[in-house]
């Protein structure tokens, strides 16, 4: 057993990975003996994520040794952090002669923190081996610029996870090709063998009666070519077996090269003329070749299913821009960085229609921002100087001068990545009873196995074959895998869902322990309602124009703009099937409204500041604002030709779902709450 220390600060914690598990048997059994390794505190293996979260005291042991013993097992312990060392790709341009490629090298190799440069004249390239705790990308870059030369990365370092996933899709590939040959010489050999039993008469060439070396050696071809495609199930199964540690493909090694090893030898006898007839009718070759067919394709289905739980983090980390704008200078000369380059203080340019890159601050402009991939809330914050922005939020507007202050891993998209990921890869209560019996459930079955396959010839009467067959049956039929796996995959794929519509889940624990969940908080915005701007009022000052022709020219003005409220009026329009026209002219007023004409006429839009401005008076429909305000409604002001027409409400409207939701929780018991910044009346 594992010692139990409460060292505080003494304890390490490390977020591991670990290669080379098959089954719940091997992430069982990982657990069982470095737990109880001396000054491990703690040690949980996630199957499915194929990762350890491992807590230990250095003063005691160190990790080194406890990789060791975990590749003593026949698995490999890998860190997870990201390697100081890492190495760069550049392509550059300029280059004339064997000269300047020389020049490049040896002033890169000479600088601090450069361990390796080689440039390549010919393909103007390079590569550049450097320790980012000590010099930066840009600086290399900005070293090869110095000396008169364009550098460009030929693409941005891939961390850790988006190599984990480059690798499962290239091991799924190598997975669907096999399985797909395994399955073209499964079937013929499934006919061929049992074809008899269902009225398939077979060639004279491979009739069993006929030519039974035939009958015989061509499913013998086709298994050993099964068995050659699945060879890691006993690469993998039998050294397993070896270390006394079986798990999975150890039953499905020793039940099919139990039924090859028997159909060989009755092979060999048929080809040495001892009772032909009876060792023809003995064979089994089909059932190994089949159940490492099937087996391949569950393996296959199953990887394929544990790819696709870290979906919700490849789609978190798209909301990132690539690439941003860097300011340099007096002069604020505009360059375009690889996002990854971005240091804290830099001064970065924001334009319309671009994410921002990393957290910061607003030094100069402002716009209003789109911030619903983080609070949910539809409607987009005015931005302005010192106001704070968040790295993957949409700039809508205005051009922003930005300050980064938290780049990199400590972005708050980086942290809400990073907070999914320690999800998925947590093991909830339950998952820690399921491995408990996949470790002991393998060397159980193999017993029950080998006891079946004694009873039936022994004590049941049965012959030697059929009592194999049952010694097969148990062998490849009891795998704990399935209960290894479902309660793993569940988190990753829930707490990655959860992820995508906006829940975050801490933990597997915390998601086991949501059915005990008698009180359930509701944000409002987003959750309970559609988290989109609907048109909702149209309130014509004193009759002057019909509701239709007032929301003809307000869509016809606002159509050019990406403004939620705007795509607010324009779906309107749509709705009501009313057809809108290009303006004459469109001007955007930042942070008040646009001006435009239609038709001939010109058109303020926007709130009541921009046409209090331009001297046009609100006051004949104060009460009525007030009263839209007070439900909770975005109120917008229209001018027509200089004069005031109207008022539209805009509001984020229930989903439909939302009642009989409400109803069906209540129903159970559930105490719920709204939670809402609006006022009383409107969250009423």
């Amino acid at each position: 057993m594992a010692q139990s220390y409460f060292y505080g600060d003494v304890m390490k914690e490390l977020n591991l990975s670990v290669d080379g598990m098959h089954c719940a048997a091997c992430s069982s059994r990982i657990e069982k003996v470095v737990g109880g390794i001396d000054g491990v505190g703690n040690a949980s293996v996630n199957l499915a994520a194929e990762t350890m979260e491992l807590m230990f005291d250095e003063s005691v042991v160190t990790f080194e040794e406890i990789a060791e013993r975990v590749k003593g097992m026949g698995f490999e312990l890998t860190r997870r952090e990201e390697s100081e060392t890492v190495q760069l790709d550049i392509s550059i341009s300029g280059m004339s002669c064997a000269s300047c490629s020389t020049r490049i090298e040896k002033v890169l190799s000479g600088q601090e923190g450069v361990e390796f440069a080689s440039i390549n004249l010919a393909n103007e390239t390079g590569a550049v081996v450097f320790n980012k705790s000590r010099i930066s990308q840009r600086k290399i870059r900005e070293i090869i610029s110095g000396l008169g030369f364009e550098a460009k990365p030929l693409s941005a370092q891939q961390d850790l996870f988006e190599k984990k996933q480059q690798e499962t899709a290239r091991k799924l590939a190598l997975m669907k090709k096999r399985l797909i040959w395994s399955m073209l010489l499964a079937v013929p050999l499934l006919m061929i063998s049992m074809g008899e039993m269902i009225g398939l008469p077979l060639p004279a060439l491979i009739d069993p009666h006929l030519n039974p070396i035939n009958f015989a050696l061509i499913q013998f071809v086709l298994v050993s070519g099964i068995m050659f495609l699945g060879r890691n199930f006993y690469l993998n199964g039998f050294p397993a077996l070896i270390r006394r540690v079986p798990n999975m493909d150890s039953l499905i090694a020793v039940g099919t090269g139990a039924a090859f090893i028997y159909s060989t030898w009755n092979l060999i006898e048929i080809f040495l003329g001892i009772d032909v007839q009876m060792k023809v009718m003995d064979l089994y070759f089909e059932s190994a070749g089949v159940l490492i067919a099937l087996v391949s394709l569950g393996k296959y289905m199953e990887t394929r299913s544990k790819s696709h739980t870290s979906d919700a983090i490849a789609k978190l980390m798209q909301l990132a821009p690539e690439t941003a704008v860097l300011l340099v200078g007096d002069e604020l000369e505009q360059k375009e960085i690889p996002a990854e380059e971005i240091e804290a203080g830099d001064l970065l340019l924001v334009r319309p229609g671009d994410r921002i890159p990393v957290d910061g601050k607003v030094v100069k402009g402002s716009s209003v921002v789109d911030e619903s991939m983080l609070t949910g809330e539809s409607i987009p914050i005015s931005k302005n100087e010192e106001d704070t922005v968040i790295g993957g939020t949409l700039n809508s507007s205005g051009v922003l001068h930005v300050e980064a202050q938290q780049v990199g891993a400590d972005t708050m998209l980086s942290r809400i990545v990073r907070l999914v990921q320690e999800a998925q890869g947590s093991k909830a209560p339950i998952a820690g009873m399921a491995d408990r019996i996949s470790l002991y459930f393998v060397p159980v079955v193999m017993c029950i196995a080998v006891v079946t396959g004694f009873a039936w010839y022994f004590a049941g009467g049965a012959d030697f074959s059929t009592s194999l067959r049952f010694f097969i049956a148990v062998m490849v039929i009891a795998c704990p895998c399935a209960m290894g796996l479902a309660t793993p995959t569940s988190i990753m794929v829930g707490t990655g869902r959860g992820a995508q519509l906006g829940v975050l889940v801490k933990s597997g624990e915390a998601l086991e322990m949501a059915e005990k969940v008698d009180v359930v908080v509701f944000d409002k915005t987003g959750t309970l309602t559609h988290g989109k701007p609907k048109l909702t009022d149209t309130l014509s000052v004193q009759n002057a124009l019909p509701d239709d022709r007032l929301l003809y020219l307000a869509a016809s003005c606002e159509q050019n703009s990406e403004h939620p409220l705007a795509e607010a009026l324009v779906l309107a329009a749509a709705e009501k099937n009313i057809k809108i026209n290009q303006p004459d002219s469109f001007d955007a007023i930042q942070g008040k409204g646009i001006a435009g004409v239609v038709d001939g006429q010109e058109i303020l839009f926007g709130n009541r500041q921009l046409l209090e401005e331009q001297g046009i008076s609100t006051t004949d429909m104060e009460s009525q604002s007030r009263e839209l305000s007070a439900q909770g409604k975005t109120v917008l002001y229209m001018a027509v030709d200089g004069t005031f027409a109207a008022l539209f409400a805009v509001a984020d409207t229930l989903k439909s779902e939302v009642p009989s939701a409400v109803q069906r929780m209540q129903e159970m018991g559930l105490r719920l709450i709204m939670l809402t910044g609006d006022q009383k009346i409107t969250a009423g």
